[in-house]
């Protein structure tokens, strides 16, 4: 049965290609969504830009048909624009001049199968409470975080299997897994995903491995001490290895983990690793940009030039370079300007520049060591722009925590570091890896507190 979808206008400032994903039904833009983008198209950042790719789509259906009648989409199905029940009534409560309740009356106004497509969870709430069936856009999200890819599995293989496998690595077909019943089964197994081999007849017996092609092979890295830091678990051993690979082999490496795990003070050791204890000239420089909830609409307003606007994001940056610089725990802080002088001459040669994200939109980055911190609070479109702006030589690294978004409409399931860990996953140029709670290595008190809050 073909239905009506009513789409809100946060829809298409999240995706402004969303009026061709509704398959053969009917897809309905209420006029006042055509007045809110309108409003939004000069918006500094993300929003601008997407509201104007929106407008556009709308010119180049406006050339094939009349919008009001109903223009016919190549995917199927067909779009108008609503101009119509100004006169249906709602509650009370819900006043006339909202642009919220004005998308409601055209919902309750059209007949047949209508559902209401918004970001906005208390609009989806209104909906249910007058009767409209109500949805979140669906076609970016990924799958529920238990089911999304970790990037790393645990399997077992038969004890004499060991014997050749820094030399030969082991074929994927003799490792199994155990499902709940106690019966072995063949794991599926994607290209470039870590694994924890373990025998099968003695539990002491353990390695670290990564899928290459038709094999599980030893990691490259696992005796390198990138900027003198070691890793301490297993998780850190696999960070360490999609992070030292080269950029012509692991262009992009998407970790995950909750915070503590040491995403950012690694990156940053192996970032500081290639340029100064090693410098082979692989990258230029390394570049860190770090979202913020507020940052597109804040930064414009704020005083002084980028570097000083983006400064207060870069704090976390700045924490980890100090334990990074200054490796004696004990006496780090004794000679505070000594320290911030040491940093300000890696930031002074170019070494490591920081970047406003959306100043990166529509600029080739050529052998660059990118890191985005806390990616999770990217849209799924920032972060195709980002990935795509990947020129010869330079390295994107994602990083992030999906269960701390601070963005308005995005969660879980619709952030973009979620959202391209789950559509790069089996790429051969993607290397992902997901820390968990027992790999945080912050203190006592923040593993302690991953755990349990």
């Amino acid at each position: 049965m073909i239905k009506t979808y009513v789409v809100d206008t946060n829809v298409l400032i999240q995706a402004p290609d969303a009026l061709y994903c509704f398959e053969d039904n009917q897809v309905v833009l209420p006029v006042v969504v055509l007045e809110e983008l309108d409003h939004l198209k000069k918006a500094e950042g993300e929003k601008g830009a997407n509201a104007r790719a929106a407008i556009r789509n709308l010119e180049q259906l406006r050339h094939k048909g009349d919008l009001l009648s109903g223009v016919k989409l190549e995917q199927g199905g067909s779009i108008r624009i609503e101009t119509n029940f100004v006169d249906v009534k709602l509650p009370p409560d819900l006043p006339d001049d909202k642009m919220d309740n004005r998308i409601l009356k055209v919902c309750k106004g059209l007949e047949g199968d209508v559902v209401l497509v918004t970001k906005d969870i208390l609009l989806r709430i209104k909906a249910q409470i007058i009767g409209v069936k109500a949805e979140d856009f669906t076609a970016e999200q990924v799958p529920e975080r238990s089911d999304q890819y970790q990037g790393r599995t645990e399997v077992y293989v038969p004890e004499e299997s060991f014997k050749d496998y820094k030399k030969k690595g082991i074929p994927i077909d003799q490792v199994y897994v155990m499902d709940e019943t106690g019966e072995k089964r063949k794991p599926e197994l994607t290209e470039n995903q870590f694994i924890l081999l373990k025998a099968d007849q003695s539990t002491k017996k353990t390695v670290l491995g990564r899928v290459s092609k038709t094999k599980i092979v030893p990691l490259e890295y696992g005796k390198h001490k990138p900027y003198g830091i070691s890793p301490r678990n297993a998780g850190q051993y696999f960070l360490q290895e999609a992070l030292m690979q080269p950029a012509e082999t692991a262009p992009l490496v998407i970790v995950k983990g909750m915070a503590g795990t040491a995403k950012t003070f690694y990156s940053l050791a192996v970032g500081l690793e290639k340029l100064l204890n090693n410098p082979t000239g692989e990258y230029r420089r390394i570049m860190i940009s770090r979202p913020n909830a507020q940052f597109d609409s804040d930064i414009g307003f704020l005083p002084g030039d980028e570097q000083e606007k983006i400064s207060p994001l870069m704090r976390p940056v700045i924490d980890n370079l100090e334990q990074l610089i200054d490796s004696n725990e004990e006496k780090r802080y004794e000679k505070e300007e000594e320290l911030a002088g040491k940093i300000e001459e890696i930031f002074g040669r170019g070494l490591i520049k920081t970047e406003a994200l959306n100043y990166i939109r529509g600029r080739s980055i050529v052998q660059t060591y990118l890191i985005i911190d806390e990616a999770q609070n990217m849209t799924p479109n920032q972060v195709k722009g980002i990935i795509t702006r990947a020129g010869k030589g330079t390295k994107i690294i994602l990083l992030g925590d999906p269960n701390q978004i601070d963005r308005p409409f995005l969660d879980e399931r619709t952030n973009g570091l979620s959202f391209a860990a789950e559509h790069m996953k089996g790429s051969s140029l993607c290397w992902q890896v997901t820390l968990t709670a027992e790999e945080c290595e912050r203190s006592l008190l923040a593993m302690d507190a991953v755990k349990r809050l």
